[in-house]
């Protein structure tokens, strides 16, 4: 099984560091073909060109090596992990930035018209999500209605053809102690682990 996992935090020590590798470390024990990449340390540009607006063309042009390499490869994972935190109620704009490059149309969906009906091209039928958070889930919920899951769960994810998403939120991380982090880095690889599993179970 093919599994892209995607950090985008660009502290080398943090906890989204931390979370990253415990889900690469327990997916190749695992035995999964993974597919890491710290967008950070790999140096990737988030910054869409001019030539990348097109919706509508068969995929998009650009002129960026490891853009085309992101393509490439995403469009053939079975399943994928993206890490990262919740700044105003946003990702990272690194993996915003990822999103809007890499997910496009002939890769990662397709539109017969821009006024069309998207049809999702990719194989990834699975995707795990975990965000870290300093805001309280009630007030998250309540006061902002969740937009990181409206991002993943409506707005990216279902568009491009992944059917299945777990999102999983380890909160409140600036007053956690380390036993409570070891904690949240056991459950994240419980939650990649059942990335594996046989569909309906």
């Amino acid at each position: 099984m093919r599994i892209g996992v995607y950090l985008a935090h660009p502290s080398p020590g943090s906890f989204n560091a931390a979370l990253f590798a415990a889900v690469v470390d327990e997916l190749r024990g695992l035995g999964a073909d993974v597919r890491p990449h710290d967008l950070y340390a790999e140096g990737f540009d988030p910054a869409l060109s001019a030539a990348e607006t097109e919706t509508v063309a068969d995929v998009p042009a650009s002129a960026d090596d490891l853009v085309q390499a992101h393509r490439a490869e995403v469009a053939e994972l079975d399943a994928l992990v993206f890490v990262h935190p919740n700044w105003w109620g946003m990702p990272p704009a690194m993996l915003a930035g990822w999103v809007q490059r890499v997910l496009v149309p002939g890769v990662a969906y397709k539109l017969g018209t821009a006024e069309g009906e998207p049809a999702g091209l990719l194989k990834a039928g699975r995707a795990l999500v975990l965000n870290t958070s300093d805001t309280p889930e009630d007030r998250e919920r309540d006061e902002f209605g969740d937009p990181l899951q409206r991002v993943w769960g409506a707005c990216v994810l279902p568009y491009v053809g992944v059917g299945e998403l777990r999102r999983v939120v380890f909160r409140t991380v600036t007053d956690s102690d380390a036993g409570q982090r070891e904690t949240w880095l056991r459950e994240a690889r419980e939650h990649a682990r059942a990335l594996l599993e046989p569909r309906g179970v």
